[in-house]
């Protein structure tokens, strides 16, 4: 079975990609996936084939979040295709506005 780690410079590039290019994206992670409707922001901080692990900004202060995948992530390829779908996912979740009482 593989280490659960990325090599140190890929999992670097992919993180300083999702923070300088889709800030946006590691938001709708949060208040989906996470829950936490209320974030207004969202830095990823690890990411394994397992999970991302992202620091949260709330109204009440921060917070650390796990977001476990759905299946474990076969390479760097692959953690590409799994954060797209992801992302689009959460806006579209996002775009439907919260449920009706």
């Amino acid at each position: 079975m593989s280490h659960p780690s990325f090599a140190p410079e890929s999992e670097r590039a992919m993180i300083e990609h999702m923070n300088t290019d889709h800030a946006e994206a590691n938001l709708a992670y949060v208040q989906v996936y996470g829950q936490l409707q209320h974030a207004t922001a969202a830095r990823l901080v690890t990411l394994d084939k397992e999970g991302m692990d992202l620091d949260v900004t709330l109204p009440q202060g921060n917070q650390h979040l796990r977001i476990p995948f759905a299946h474990r992530l076969e390479d760097e390829a692959d953690a590409q295709r799994t954060l797209v779908a992801m992302a689009h996912q959460a806006h579209a979740v996002l775009a439907q506005g919260p449920a009706p009482l």
